[in-house]
């Protein structure tokens, strides 16, 4: 087994890293990672405003927010990703590619996702961060942006990396509208051989684990650090209030 693995990987390896590029469209694992990056940036401007909405006073912002994130908490993702795929080429008249169609569905699926997180980042830090930047002279966007959301987000970073590592795993599922990504890759790999898709899938789960488990970390390590940087004054208080003993029989 292990050799028929090192085979397809010496055979196949440019096309399940870049699909059939420059030949054809930009596949592969490159292409996973560009819809993944992606749907994380576009999401996250999303989430904060999805989070402000949900937090507002005002009825009329509340509520829409409220329902469109419950609504895509609920539904699978595989359910969005088909009404997507019909509908959003029905508004737009227009042939739309599966790349973009499964990036907008990524997009509000994760932003539904990050949002929670930021609204529990927000709530967390209490009222009384919010009357303070207002006592200050801000306003309620001026707090939010200057004083709130900064605690918030830097609280949410490990938070962040696991959707991000989130994100990845669900971007196996565009390949029901053939998005050309990785897993799409996998599979042409496998429909050429026809007498090997353990090891073929067994690679990609490989693939897939370590990105996975590579992002998983550098979640893991930026907790620790904050977790070091938060413990690190209060530690410096503490030392500074210990009189060392020599010092202190010196002065006796």
């Amino acid at each position: 087994m292990i050799q028929d693995v090192i085979k397809i990987i010496h055979d196949y390896w440019l096309l399940l890293l870049i699909g059939q590029y420059p030949n054809g469209p930009l596949g592969g694992l490159a292409n996973t990672l560009i819809l993944s990056a992606l749907a994380i940036a576009l999401a996250f401007p999303v989430s904060i405003l999805l989070a402000m909405a949900r937090l507002s006073k005002w009825a009329i912002l509340r509520w829409p927010a409220t329902g469109l994130v419950y609504i895509t908490r609920g539904v699978p993702l595989l359910m969005l990703i088909l009404w997507c795929y019909f509908i959003v080429p029905l508004w737009t008249g227009a042939d739309v590619p599966s790349f973009l169609i499964m990036l907008v569905t990524l997009v509000i699926y994760e932003g539904a996702f990050l949002s929670e997180v930021v609204r529990a980042g927000i709530v967390s830090l209490g009222q009384g961060q919010m009357d303070a930047a207002r006592a200050l002279g801000h306003s309620y966007i001026g707090a939010m942006r200057f004083v709130i959301l900064p605690q918030a987000l830097y609280n949410m970073i490990p938070s962040m990396i696991s959707t991000f590592v989130s994100t990845i795993k669900d971007t196996t599922l565009g390949y029901i509208i053939n998005v050309p990504d990785l897993t799409f890759a996998a599979s042409q790999v496998n429909n050429q051989l026809l007498s090997q898709p353990f090891q073929v899938f067994f690679i990609l789960a490989v693939v897939y684990y370590g990105l996975c488990w590579s992002l998983t970390h550098v979640a893991n390590s930026v907790e620790r650090r904050i977790a070091r940087r938060r413990a690190g004054p209060r530690k410096m208080r503490l030392r500074s209030d210990v009189v060392p003993l020599k010092t202190f029989t010196e002065q006796l």
